[in-house]
């Protein structure tokens, strides 16, 4: 049987193409794409049930599927195959759900479910961004009800030119990673990365996007008309209109009255689930003796009771400028900050926003310490990572405690961002950090709270960042026309709100966004509006957390471990390690010190006092080094000649002193003076073409220079040697009985040759 006729769209995108093609895979599911970028490759499907589930909230998800083969790879686990997604993978599809999500239906109530998979990934063309639109593709031509199409773009800032869809090698250049997605008429999803980029350049890339969302819009708009499959009209739920009435008119001014008296949080929910009780009772009580069918639903009470609380909430906002706790639009909850919480931990930062409370603990490790990544992109390991728990008790509630969620996951990423551009460079700073947010309260935007407790506890462990970070959450309350940009949004207004914006950037310009939008996107003007307010309020918080510590620590906590980095030459690796790994084993195992080497010749060694660090940087600089000509040695007398003695300076490097220079006197025979295994300083004076070195103890007894040693080696004063040729006779003559150890010619020359042979 031949196979189905597929079908292709093309958009040019900046003078690249950009491939959609339908109608050769999965003719089963309700909409499958594939969308080709370069030799990028991402499928997507999108399918719904026809049953409709009893629930209050619409249940659709979005996976992305990281296969390592797209890339050429087998996956590193035990099992060889891929097993629960990557945190990159988490993200992906986080960025896809947050983008298509507020298109659907509020009434809709059967599961959809979308899926990424990456076929092929040429690791240049990223696959976060592709997938937004591979995504909106298959909803387009599917036989699910949708309002999009949207389309997702990244863009960079190279060289203070904006560049649509950078490639991954180009983003190494880059100061802005913004991904950006929106409909047509208006942009409903941000998520971005930076190094201090100021809001007009934010501005202007998001307008950037926009129009490149524009074309990839009209190009699926194009599809759907031409092999698109009629749109399925599921039952949506229906809305008992007497009863939402009668609901009103008997809890709408019990609700406004609530709203008047209460300004905080937990009486005024106590208020409210009085009230709220109150209106069912009286529902239950006219259900008593009556037929289940002829029942009011109180579940439905509670949903009406929901909806006039938030429309009174918004009223109250728009209409009479009054934020629920009393606050003006710009207005920041009471802030506090502080640091050095705990003993033993390497650095806390402790960050309070009204109710929303983070404690931030800050762990330096090792480089051997770092995160290997197993996934599609080019990153191998990281060093810094930044990890989120939100407990149930952060919110008064019990639940389940375990592995983080995807909203987690998503949070830590964000907080993460934020950061990683003021983390100094490993060379600066050579540690493995790992950050971990723990809410202790929670009342809206705890990742921008994280953001400004890890600030605080890198700072207090002594991490040398480059500018302090601060975040903040802006909301949005839109009505027709009329809409209130919120700084500082808590928990009320993000849930009954249209927007949630997190910001979070230095004093010098922004490092982190995102964006989450319940409507079906926002303006340029809200965008600029909710950005200098959050300038503002940025500058506040940081003038708080900088009260509490004003620069990062000199130096690092008791309990940190100690590290420094040195260099060496490549050909000096082996050295270190020694055969078969005995050396640095042994250094590791003497010293109580982690020892790490990279392939450059880059050396870090961590311990857990300085004491201990400083020698073992010593013993490797010693293995490492070169003889050096003037230099003055403490080494080991490790074997006694007749001419002289050989003398460990260096590990595993000796050199030799001849009998005319290890004393600042005469000597009749070498075992006057020195016996093996005693310790001597000594000068090294000469290195031959062959490595060889001669040393001399007398040059430090008697304080000569290098010269001076070099000189008088070669002629010994006072006859009491010999008058010419230095140690190369008296080497000779040593192994073959003696002759001329002494003599007054050639007496060195022998020796050595003999000793050789």
């Amino acid at each position: 049987m031949a196979l189905r006729e597929s079908h292709k769209f093309v958009a040019t995108i900046n003078g690249d193409t950009l491939t959609f093609e339908t109608g050769k895979l999965a003719e089963q599911a309700g909409g499958a794409v594939t969308v080709k970028y370069g030799d990028t490759v991402m499928f997507a499907v999108a399918t719904m049930s026809k049953e409709t589930r009893e629930m209050d909230f619409f249940p659709l998800s979005v996976d992305y599927e990281e296969k390592m083969y797209a890339a050429g790879r087998i996956p590193g686990s035990f099992f060889r195959r891929e097993g629960r997604p990557s945190e990159s993978a988490i993200l992906t599809g986080r960025v896809a759900d947050r983008s298509i999500r507020p298109l659907f239906s509020d009434s809709l109530r059967n599961e959809v479910q979308v899926v990424l998979t990456a076929f092929s990934h040429d690791q240049e063309r990223q696959v976060d961004v592709l997938g937004i639109t591979a995504a909106s593709a298959a909803l387009m031509i599917s036989d699910i009800p949708w309002d999009g199409p949207v389309a997702g773009v990244r863009i960079g800032l190279i060289d203070g030119e904006l560049v649509v869809n950078p490639k991954i090698s180009e983003m190494d250049k880059s100061i802005l990673d913004l991904r950006v997605a929106g409909t047509a008429e208006a942009i409903n999803m941000v998520e971005c990365g930076a190094v201090e980029v100021a809001e007009e350049t934010v501005i202007a890339a998001l307008m950037l996007a926009h129009q490149i969302i524009q074309q990839l819009v009209a190009i699926q708009i194009e599809m759907a008309q031409e092999v698109g499959k009629p749109k399925y009209q599921p039952p949506l739920r229906e809305i008992n209109v007497a009863l939402m009435d009668d609901v009103s008119s008997k809890a709408r001014e019990g609700i406004r009255q609530v709203l008047r008296t209460y300004t905080e949080r937990d009486a005024r929910g106590e208020a409210l689930e009085a009230l709220y009780a109150e209106v069912k009772q009286g529902y239950a009580l006219a259900n008593a003796g009556k037929p289940e069918e002829e029942q009011i639903s109180l579940k439905e009470v509670g949903a009406f009771l929901e909806d006039i609380l938030k429309q009174e909430v918004r009223t109250r906002i728009i209409v009479d400028g009054i934020r629920p706790d009393n606050r003006g639009y710009t207005e920041i909850r009471p802030l506090s900050a502080e640091v050095n919480i705990l003993p033993r931990v390497h650095g806390t930062g402790l960050f309070q926003r009204g109710q929303t409370q983070v404690l931030t603990i800050a762990t330096l490790g090792t480089p051997r310490d770092s995160q290997a990544v197993d996934s599609l992109t080019a990153e191998e390991s990281k060093r810094y990572l930044h990890h989120y728990n939100f407990p149930p008790y952060s919110t008064g509630e019990t639940g389940r405690i375990g592995s983080p969620k995807r909203r987690e996951i998503g949070h830590g990423a964000l907080a993460e961002t934020a950061l990683r551009s003021m983390i100094p460079d490993e060379k600066e700073f050579p540690y493995t950090i790992r950050l971990v947010s723990e809410v202790m309260s929670s009342n809206g935007s705890t990742s921008m709270a994280s953001v400004c407790g890890s600030t605080l506890a890198l700072m207090d462990a002594g991490v040398p960042i480059k500018q302090p970070v601060a975040g903040i959450a802006m909301g949005l309350i839109k009505e027709g026309d009329q809409y209130a940009v919120l700084t500082d949004i808590q928990g009320m207004e993000d849930h009954l709100g249209d927007m949630d914006f997190k910001v979070a950037g230095t004093r010098n310009g922004i490092t982190a966004l995102q964006m989450d939008i319940k409507i079906a996107g926002v303006t340029e003007d809200v965008l600029k509006k909710a950005l200098e307010q959050a300038r503002v309020a940025r500058m506040q918080i940081l003038d708080v957390m900088l009260e509490a510590i004003a620069e990062p620590r000199m130096q690092l906590k008791d309990s940190a471990p100690r590290m420094v980095s040195l260099k060496i030459d490549t050909d000096k690796i082996g050295l270190v390690i020694g055969p078969g790994g005995k050396t640095i084993r042994s250094l590791q195992e003497r010293l109580t010190v982690k020892i790490d080497i990279e392939n450059d010749g880059t050396v870090f060694i961590a311990g857990t006092d300085g004491i201990t660090v400083n020698r073992a940087v010593a013993e490797i600089q010693s293995l490492t080094e070169d003889a050096e000509v003037g230099r003055i040695y403490t080494g080991k007398v490790k074997r006694i000649e007749s001419y002289g003695v050989f003398v460990e300076f260096l590990p595993g490097k000796d050199g030799m002193v001849h009998i005319s220079q290890l004393s600042d006197h005469h000597i009749a025979t070498i075992e006057d003076e020195v016996s093996i295994g005693d310790e001597i300083m000594v000068m090294v004076t000469d290195v031959d073409r062959d490595g060889k070195v001669r040393l001399s103890r007398q040059a430090v007894l008697e304080g000569w220079t290098a010269e001076e040693a070099r000189s008088r080696d070669k002629r010994p004063p006072g006859g009491g040697d010999r008058p010419r040729g230095g140690d190369r006779g008296g080497d000779r003559g040593g192994d073959r009985g003696g002759r001329g150890g002494d003599r007054p010619r050639g007496g060195d020359r022998g020796g050595d040759r003999g000793g050789r042979r």
